[in-house]
């Protein structure tokens, strides 16, 4: 039997599969490429969450990008990784899914939010740094224009901002808990188009692993973790999922 068969064996019986899923997901739904030669890091320098606190310069710097992204993160189509996710979760067997993703596709996919960990925030939202406010990005985003400065909560004049994660930026606690918490008590987990080079996000599958699950990698680049996998597939995904989708059982 064939590492692919014995997967696709073990993905069968599993009934309580995590995901854990990085930017190879997102660029088969045409989001761009943040950190490849031409993409939008060599057009706008990275900002960190103190620069855009203090400097209004930086302020607008950072949402001109997330404008010239917007539309591109709108209008994203599901990838065929995001509809199997969420098959999984409609036969009874997903119960946690993890993302290193900013896009919002899991939840556009279908998947509860509450099964859902954006591990670096989502652009789907935006938040007030001041008041705590958060309002559907669409509102923001839609018609934005910076020609009169940065724009500003409506309801305490604050400093608005995606809900995401920014450079020196501390992740959430209580993500980094409920994602251990799916690690812990999943018998499968999925790592789908992630390097897991960027930690603390890398460590989750490596917890699974420790507390006796089974750990597959689905990537088409080599990861720390590959030694340590039950399952490596160096595969571009959407044709991986192609091949779990035929024949019986699935």
């Amino acid at each position: 039997m064939s590492d692919f068969e014995k997967f696709k064996e073990v993905l069968v019986k599993s009934t309580r599969v995590v995901g854990f899923t990085g930017a190879g997901i997102s660029t088969e739904s045409g989001i761009p490429d943040y950190r490849s030669q031409g993409g939008i890091w060599d057009k706008f320098q990275p900002v960190y969450l103190d620069e855009f606190i203090s400097d209004e310069s930086k302020r607008l710097l950072y949402w001109q990008r997330k404008k010239v992204l917007w539309q591109g993160i709108r209008d994203a189509r599901l990838s065929r990784t995001h509809v199997f996710f969420k098959d999984l979760y409609d036969k009874g067997s997903l119960v946690g899914m993890i993302t290193q993703n900013i896009d919002g596709l899991h939840e556009k996919s279908g998947l509860p939010k509450d099964i859902i960990v954006n591990l670096h925030g989502t652009n789907l939202e935006v938040i007030c740094l001041e008041c705590g406010d958060i309002t559907p990005a669409n509102q923001t985003l839609d018609d934005l224009n910076l020609d009169n400065g940065v724009p500003l909560c409506e309801k305490c004049n604050g400093l608005l901002k995606p809900n995401t994660i920014s450079f020196g930026q501390s992740l959430v606690a209580e993500d980094i808990q409920r994602a251990e918490e799916m690690a812990l008590s999943c018998d499968l987990m999925i790592a789908a188009g992630s390097t897991l080079l960027v930690q603390p996000a890398a460590s989750f599958p490596v917890i699974a692993k420790n507390n006796g699950a089974v750990l597959a990698i689905i990537t088409k680049s080599d990861t720390p973790l590959d030694d340590n996998a039950d399952f490596v597939f160096h595969e571009q995904l959407g044709g991986f999922i192609d091949r779990v989708k035929k024949g019986d059982g699935f």
